[in-house]
């Protein structure tokens, strides 16, 4: 009896862990950044290509800010601007229309890592109300990941980013690196399992005529189509595509069947940082001032041997 009674403790225990996971993953997956934590170790590939690419097809551009050098242990921020119209709307999963939401990773130099919130000011942490950076995994804590958010209420997200200091940590030095940057707006056209997704356009498959077009009471088209053979097939076109063929037009494979719902894409781009040492940017000042200081001079002595040499004249 007690045998049984721990059975089935951890049995209940068992199927409450699994239900917990599944609801949490199910969440997680509706994020995009999601998709490329768990399909890719690290996000850029060999050739820089940044896996959200493989996705989001459409190629948009983005721009980003960062300071063009920085001194150690120091908080700074990089923007990433990710423009698109305001008021598209994206087809969602369901085949509703929704605004686009916008998502961005920024893959920092090793050491280079997200400022925590205590160093961070009252007015920062209000104006990226809503806005959460995350390490794209425990070992990678200097590829930053947000998304997906509203895009109309953050058309640039900013990330605040914490320089490493070359004294504490041995493998940073004082010098140039780059920083990648990707930013994407609406869905995408493919799945990590490389299936598509609704956000594509639909086209024939056969050349042939449409003869019959029926709406399903879940909202989907079914289109059929006839080829000079006789031969019949079925073509579904998922709810929200807009149809831009008709019965009885003729068409050929691959000719589009409903309009391009894709409104959105992914862009990268690339900046450069300079990790500068305190004691460089010291002895610089006190070189120039030197110059400047050699300059005076010269200039007062040019003036003293004028005027030696305007007194001697006179005499």
């Amino acid at each position: 009896m007690k045998n049984l009674r721990q059975g089935l403790k951890s049995f209940f225990l068992n199927c409450f862990v699994l239900i917990s996971s599944l609801i949490l993953y199910t969440s997680n997956a509706d994020g995009y950044p999601i998709y490329a934590q768990q399909a890719y170790t690290n996000p850029r590939a060999a050739n820089g290509r940044i896996a959200c690419a493989n996705c989001h097809l459409a190629e948009k551009p983005i721009e980003v800010e960062a300071p063009k050098s920085i001194l150690p242990n120091s908080v700074f921020e990089t923007i990433v601007k990710i423009p698109y119209t305001k008021g598209s709307k994206q087809l969602l999963g369901n085949g509703q229309l929704s605004g686009l939401n916008v998502g961005a990773v920024v893959i920092l130099p090793d050491g280079f890592k997200l400022a925590p919130k205590d160093v961070l000011s009252k007015e920062f942490q209000e104006k990226n109300r809503g806005v959460y950076i995350s390490p794209y995994s425990s070992t990678q804590d200097n590829i930053l990941v947000v998304g997906p958010i509203q895009g109309d209420t953050h058309p640039e997200i900013v990330f605040p980013i914490v320089s490493p200091d070359p004294k504490v940590n041995k493998n940073v030095n004082f010098l140039k690196y780059p920083i990648y940057v990707g930013g994407n707006r609406g869905r995408g056209q493919l799945y990590p399992t490389g299936e598509k997704s609704n956000n594509n356009i639909v086209t024939s498959l056969i050349d042939g005529q449409i003869f019959d077009i029926e709406v399903t009471s879940k909202g989907d088209t079914s289109l059929y189509i006839k080829d000079s053979f006789g031969k019949e097939i079925k073509q579904n076109v998922p709810k929200g595509l807009s149809l831009i063929v008709s019965k009885k037009d003729t068409v050929k494979v691959d000719q589009p069947l409903t309009n391009d719902p894709n409104v959105g894409g992914f862009g990268q781009t690339e900046t450069e940082i300079v990790l500068q040492d305190p004691i460089r940017i010291i002895g610089f000042i006190a070189f120039a001032f030197s110059i400047l200081l050699t300059q005076i001079f010269f200039v007062v002595k040019k003036k003293q041997f004028e005027k030696v040499q305007a007194a001697e004249l006179k005499i």
